[in-house]
């Protein structure tokens, strides 16, 4: 999943991603035997100060380097990472016993506490971390629920800006994947949805998260396919006893954005005909509230049409 959509259907590099805490990851300070006390000790007693001892020569100090710097700059002001090159200043690196490199060691309260050694994966190092700093805040889940009320309001654009830094964050949030697909599909980039549809492993599209967005998109073909909603609104009223073309309309009407009024057509269908082919309206309507999801004004409002409707 390389390669995502933005505000306005264009495409974004996933490769570029912000790391996670938001923004720019911290400047990696590059410590020295003179400066290691105002470097490492003095701040290890408001934080967790990880020290990164490498070596120019040293080919897995630069395979950790990017990894351990994305995770430590997800957990803010909770964590620092210092580097200290050990052939220019082998000092501290001697009396902690360091023999292999990269080595890792965190210091709290001023005092070393933990480490390890070699090329870690980026779990791990997370893993370690937080043992030694407690958990990282989620801001992937903070921007999801921006971009959530965003897209509730109506702020499309704004919405889709959300959603896509939450994807780049975090490749496996199918939640902000999902948002954003939806929020193209209501800012009437279908298209470009499609294609990146296309792009994810077919299992991906089974997972739950993504149920809405898939709903969805076929709620826009499914509306696509029946031309405008004027046409057929034209032939209700002169057939206004007909399930069919009424259902055909809430349809076109849910794909044009008017989603109040196709619930209020399918609840008529459902009121007038309740066991019109099997039950049909009731079935997209359903697939109407699953395609906006459960927080959308339109589905909670629908829902409890639905349910007076039902139970009056």
């Amino acid at each position: 999943m390389s390669t995502l959509l933005g505000p306005g259907g264009q495409a974004i590099d996933g490769g570029s991603a912000p790391l996670a805490g938001g923004g720019a990851p911290s400047a990696v300070v590059e410590t020295t035997t003179q400066t290691f006390a105002s470097d490492v000790i003095e701040p290890s007693r408001s934080q967790v100060v990880l020290v990164d001892f490498w070596a120019p020569w040293c080919g897995p100090c630069e395979q950790l380097a990017p990894v351990i710097e994305k995770v430590v700059a997800a957990f803010g002001d909770a964590a620092k990472l210092v580097k200290m090159n050990i052939d220019d200043h082998p000092e501290v690196a001697g009396q902690l016993g360091i023999r292999s490199i990269p080595a890792v060691i965190a210091f709290r309260q001023g005092q070393p506490l933990d480490g390890f050694v070699g090329v870690q994966s980026e779990s791990a190092i997370k893993a370690f971390l937080e043992r030694v700093a407690g958990p990282a805040p989620d801001s992937g889940a903070d921007l999801v629920a921006e971009a959530d009320a965003a897209r509730a309001a109506g702020d499309l654009d704004q919405a889709q800006a959300l959603y896509a830094a939450a994807f780049q964050q975090d490749q496996e949030n199918l939640a902000a994947l999902a948002g954003l697909g939806l929020a193209q599909l209501e800012a009437g980039h279908v298209d470009a949805v499609k294609q990146l549809m296309t792009q994810l492993p077919p299992e991906l599209l089974e997972d739950p998260r993504l149920q809405s967005l898939v709903s969805a998109l076929r709620l826009a073909d499914q509306a696509a396919s029946l031309g405008g909603a004027a046409a057929l609104q034209a032939a209700l009223s002169q057939n206004p006893a007909d399930d069919q073309i009424e259902f055909d309309l809430a349809v076109a009407l849910a794909g044009e954005g008017d989603k109040d009024n196709a619930v209020v057509h399918l609840l008529n269908i459902i009121k007038r005909s309740p066991e019109w082919n099997d039950g049909a309206a009731k079935t997209e309507l359903l697939g109407f509230f699953e395609a906006w999801g459960p927080k959308d004004p339109a589905t909670l409002k629908g829902r409890r049409r639905m349910a007076s409707q039902l139970f009056s």
